[in-house]
């Protein structure tokens, strides 16, 4: 089971993760401005999402969760076996996530939005 909120790029991280894995997974669409009491159970300390929650342990943190789900599921692996190459993925990886921030910050700062 997958906790989000559908305009969350976190969470848009793990489902693409998930969908590339060809992971079957529930979705709940959490309501930010009221928390469920699952969400807050799940991620106690942040209480935010994405949550995943599987064999009913919870995981929270995008990338924390996309590791378990690489590692748990080994059919089409998300990061090259190379350590090379694995830091390189996660050079672009992290790359594009810093890009994106700031692009979604200015987006925000604009008298446009």
């Amino acid at each position: 089971m997958l906790l989000g909120f559908r305009f969350s790029p976190f969470v848009k991280r793990v489902e693409w993760a998930l969908k590339f894995k060809g992971i079957e997974y529930d979705y709940v669409e959490e309501d930010l401005t009221n928390k469920s009491t699952l969400l807050l159970t799940s991620n106690p300390i942040h209480k935010k999402v994405p949550v995943l929650i599987h064999n009913s342990n919870p995981i929270a943190e995008s990338l924390v969760i996309i590791e378990y789900v690489d590692e748990t599921w080994k059919r089409n692996p998300i990061l090259p076996q190379d350590p090379y190459e694995r830091a390189m993925a996660r050079f672009w990886a992290n790359f594009i996530e810093q890009k994106s921030i700031t692009s979604f910050s200015e987006l925000l700062d604009s008298p446009y939005h």
